[in-house]
Parts: structure tokens; sequence; C-alpha cells
């Protein structure tokens, strides 16, 4: 498999993992697993061709490890960035780094100066331990700036973070207090 058309299967899987799995009438459960037969079937009736040797070739090197596989080998989901409300992964309350980093685009700056970190379409703010990554996730939508965090002083004022699988942080929403921003 081309670099393409990895790419295209794993966006592929994002879509209907993460967003819209009735496009392709998939029904994920709660934690958002869906049946990785089930899964295979509904892509095939819909153009997309799929097989487990491709799935765990994504699940496995995928760069991002969006997705897992469970324990028994018979489901798959995407481990966090859910915007349908059919899903809701129950996420344990982890301590967080003193500092957590937000990449976002300059043009987005007034909004949140005004409003803090919201989820937008998704459940959670997603937010990184890695400066570079926050860089390189702000640079796809503009002219990029890495906000920072003060993580540890909101959970010790009770604010929950989750971290999913992949090593992403969760939560709800930053308020503006505990943000900061240097340009990339």
């Amino acid at each position: 498999m081309n670099n393409k058309q990895f790419a295209e299967i794993s966006k592929f899987l994002s879509y209907v993992l993460r967003h819209e799995p009735q496009a392709i009438g998939l029904t994920l459960d709660r934690e958002g697993w869906a049946d990785i037969d089930a899964l295979i079937s509904a892509a095939a009736q819909h153009g997309r061709r799929l097989n487990r040797e491709l799935l765990d070739l994504v699940v496995c090197t995928s760069e991002k490890m969006r997705f897992a596989v469970s324990e028994d080998g018979a489901s798959i989901r995407a481990v966090q960035g859910h915007s349908t409300d059919s899903v809701s992964i129950s996420f344990e309350d982890n301590p967080p780094p003193p500092l957590l980093y937000h990449g976002t685009a300059t043009r987005f700056l007034e909004s949140i100066r005004a409003q803090g970190l919201l989820p937008g379409a998704r459940q959670h703010v997603h937010l990184t331990e890695n400066v570079q990554t926050a860089m390189s996730v702000g640079q796809r939508y503009g002219k990029p700036v890495v906000l920072t965090i003060a993580a540890g002083t909101m959970h010790n004022k009770g604010i929950k973070f989750y971290q999913a699988q992949n090593g992403v942080w969760l939560i709800p929403t930053v308020p503006v207090q505990f943000l900061s921003e240097s340009s990339g």
C-alpha cells in the first residue's frame, strides 16, 4: 500500500469512526467500538474495499495512533476526536504535566482570547505535551501559534484532564486565564 492509499483509508476510518458512522450504516457503541466485520461489509456496500489486513496495518503503523482494536480483536474504534453524540468514551481523570500545548492559527486568536479554547464540533479540546506537535497542528490552519496551557494549575483547581490511548490530552474547555501564546 502506498502513502496515498494509507492516507485515504485513515481519513475514511476517521470519518466513519469519529464523525459519521451512519454515512455507511455503521453503528458504534457508547465507547466508540464498531464490529470489524460490520465495518468491512458496510464499507464495501459504499464502494470502499477494506479487509482485516489493511485495518490492522493502519492501526499498527499510523504515526498518530488514532485507532485501536479491542482485546478480543473483534472491534475497532477511534481513540479520540469524536463529534458524534452517540459516542461518549469513559476516560479516567489523569493528572497532567504542569504545561500542555495547543496548536492553532493566528486567525482564531481573537475568539480564543474572548472565549478560551472550545472543542468546536468535537467533544474535547485536544492538547499535547510536545510544542512541535502543537506547531504542526497549527500549521494546518494557517499561520501557526502555539498556546501554552497551565494544565497543572487547572488540575490543582479541580479541573479534570483525560488522556486518550494515543497520548492526546483531552479537556472539555480551557478558560482564557490558563492560556498564554507564542508565535511560530
